[in-house]
Parts: structure tokens; C-alpha cells; sequence
């Protein structure tokens, strides 16, 4: 892999398979007691300026099951919250750390982070992608499907980092992708473009929910309002309203369709709760996942430094 894991649109699909494979082995690894100390000794320092439960949670879990350290560093309390020059922060952490962990709002400040640090940088959410749920979700649906290729994926939702990052891997892995939203709230461009860079990608942009469910082997969904959003969202529950994942949308959907949510979910609003529970199992395999896809990342990124 390449030094650092800043966006899927940066792998290739055999980078992607490498790691959905590694973290197939750390999690049988994990489930049948085999102890895993591919990261000890080493730390690394994970930079959150923006709150998480389920990406501090499991980065902080998996260092500590590689044998290794997490350092949490918040971006309210580190200088980099208070004007550092992201250059700087990053010169200084590769000094101290083996790898950093970043979860903010600008793309350009991880790109900015990785380009200076001599350490691997992680991605763990910018207003642009989440690679890390992303690579979790794959991993997930190959658990339940056997495989990728040739899947159909659908989206209902808001355009957002989910919505780039889940385009983007499920054209690279093979993935018909199908997303709805609602007019000007569209994926970002540079993923459109990407989207529409390869013939033999199978991708479509539609405002019906019910187009993009149509024989569906998997549907995505998110919050129609995310983290820094919380102003729009009686805009939101307007611009969104239809875009819900209930029973209805299900029916139009291949047998043995799964349901994917990152979290947390709104039950009543981009998904019911009947079929959030009816998926819960899925859904909350997903959400392990992340632990286990996070483990391969950094143990691709950070075993050789």
C-alpha cells in the first residue's frame, strides 16, 4: 500500500481486496483467542476535532489488540486547535509517533497532514469521504454475500462523505451503484467524474428513491442531517422527505437484500424502525467491522515504520 490511507479514490482494487483480506484474518484471529502483536511498541496519536463514538472506540481497541498505544488527542485542547500550522503538528507527532489517526472536517488539512508527517496518516473522516467505514462496509457485505462483484448497491440519502466514499469503492471492487438524492445535494464532483471515468462502470444518479432500490442486494442510508449540519435540518427533513428506507422501498429490492447504516441512526426518518431492526444484524456486524478493517489498515500502514 502507499504510505498513507487519505481516500479510497487513491487505491486500487487490489489495494482494497489486500485489505478486506488482512482484516478477515485479524477477526478470525481475534475470535479464536490467536494473540496479535503486529503493532507492539508502537503508538499512534489520533487527532479528533470532530466528536466520535465508533471511530475512537475501535482505533483506540484495535492499537491496544495489535499490542501497541492510542493517544488521544483532542482538537479543542492540542495546539493544532488553537492555530498550529498543520505542517508543524504533523513534523512533530512523526518525531514522537508511529502513525496518525485524523478525524476533521477539511480533506485538504489530512492531505496537508500526510504530505508533511514522514509517519502513515489514516483518514478517519473529513466533510468529503470516510474510507474507513467504507472499506467496514465492503467487508460486510463480502461476509454476507460471498462476494462483490456484480452485487447492486444502492444509496438513498444526502450526497455526502458516505455517499463519495461508497461510490467510489463499490465501482472499484466490481459494484453496480445506484444512488438517490435529492436536487442539490448531490455527490461531490470529483467523485462523479470518477464515476463516469471508466465505461465499464455501472453507475447512476437518479431523484426517485424507488429507481435506485430496484433490484438492490444491499441499500445504504445516512442521516440526512450530518455532524455540523444541525442548523439545516428543518431544511433537511424537508428537501428529504421521501428519501426513506422503509418497507415499501424493501419490496423493490432483490431477496435477501441487506441494509447498511453507518450510525447512529434516526429511526423514523431516513430509516423506520422496523427495518432498522429487521437489519439490525447486519447493521451491527457492520459496526464491528470497523474494528476489524481498521486493525488491517494499520497494520499494512504501520508494521514496517
Amino acid at each position: 500500500m502507499k504510505k498513507d490511507l487519505l481516500k479510497l479514490l487513491d487505491l486500487s482494487a487490489e489495494e482494497i481486496t489486500a485489505i478486506l483480506n488482512r482484516a478477515d484474518q485479524l477477526k478470525y484471529e481475534k475470535k479464536h483467542g490467536i494473540p496479535q502483536k503486529y503493532l507492539e511498541g508502537k503508538t499512534l496519536a489520533m487527532i479528533f476535532e470532530k466528536n466520535s463514538t465508533r471511530t475512537r472506540v475501535s482505533f483506540e481497541v484495535g492499537m491496544f489488540q495489535l499490542g501497541g498505544h492510542a493517544l488521544f488527542l483532542s482538537g479543542k485542547e492540542s495546539q493544532i486547535g488553537r492555530g498550529e500550522p498543520v505542517e508543524d503538528t504533523a513534523r512533530v507527532l512523526s518525531r514522537y509517533c508511529d502513525g496518525i489517526m485524523i478525524r476533521t472536517f477539511g480533506q485538504d488539512e489530512v492531505e496537508a497532514l500526510a504530505k508533511y508527517a514522514d509517519i502513515p496518516v489514516i483518514n478517519g473522516l473529513t466533510d468529503f469521504c470516510h474510507p474507513c467505514q467504507v472499506l467496514a462496509d465492503l467487508l460486510t457485505v463480502r461476509e454476507h454475500k460471498a462476494v462483490l462483484e456484480g452485487l447492486k448497491l444502492c444509496y438513498i440519502g444526502d450526497g455526502n462523505n458516505m455517499a463519495n466514499s461508497l461510490i467510489v469503492g463499490g465501482l472499484k471492487m466490481g459494484m453496480e451503484v445506484s444512488v438517490a438524492c435529492p436536487e442539490g445535494y448531490d455527490p461531490d464532483r470529483q467523485v462523479l467524474d470518477f464515476a463516469g471515468s471508466d465505461p465499464a462502470y455501472q453507475f447512476s444518479l437518479v431523484r426517485d428513491p424507488r429507481d435506485a432500490a430496484v433490484k438492490a442486494d444491499v441499500v445504504f442510508t445516512d442521516v440526512w442531517a450530518s455532524m455540523g449540519m444541525e442548523e439545516e435540518k428543518a431544511v433537511r427533513e424537508k428537501a428529504f422527505a421521501g428519501y426513506q428506507v422503509n418497507g415499501e422501498l424493501m419490496a423493490l429490492t432483490n431477496p435477501g437484500c441487506m441494509v447498511q447504516h453507518c450510525l447512529p441512526a434516526h429511526r423514523g426518518e431516513e430509516i423506520t424502525a422496523e427495518v432498522f431492526e429487521a437489519h439490525a444484524e447486519e447493521i451491527f456486524d457492520e459496526a464491528e467491522n470497523r474494528l476489524h478493517a481498521q486493525k488491517a489498515v494499520m497494520c499494512l500502514l504501520m508494521e514496517g515504520v
